[in-house]
């Protein structure tokens, strides 16, 4: 099994930027195949982005062009880097291994206007 924790979140204005961390502990081939969600209060999850093992990414059309999604090499922490934040980017930010089915607890994100 792998435990994963996200870090980095918390509060900045519109226009700023942050960069999410999420951390591997234990089976690292977890670390193949992963994304990144959100949840805003009252609303459902929803993907925001991904690498796959190839390296290649995906993003979502509201983050695309803003968010940068990467890896180290060692596969043991993953990235999000966030510019150009919005109000609406507010959300828990959670990173998952597609591979293992696993998610982290989440980092929170508050982006004021």
């Amino acid at each position: 099994q792998v435990q994963l924790v996200e870090s980095g979140g918390g509060s900045v204005q519109a226009g700023g930027s942050l960069r999410l961390s999420c951390a591997a502990f234990g089976y690292i081939e977890c670390m193949y195949d992963m994304s990144w969600y959100r949840q805003a209060p009252g609303k459902e999850r929803e993907f925001v982005s991904a690498i796959d093992s190839d390296g290649s990414t995906r993003y979502a059309d509201s983050v695309k062009g803003r968010f940068t999604i990467s890896q180290d090499n060692a596969k043991t922490r993953l990235y999000l880097q966030m510019n150009s934040l919005k109000p609406e980017d507010t959300a828990m930010y959670y990173c998952k291994s597609e591979r293992c089915g696993r998610s982290g607890r989440g980092t929170q994100v508050t982006v004021s206007s």
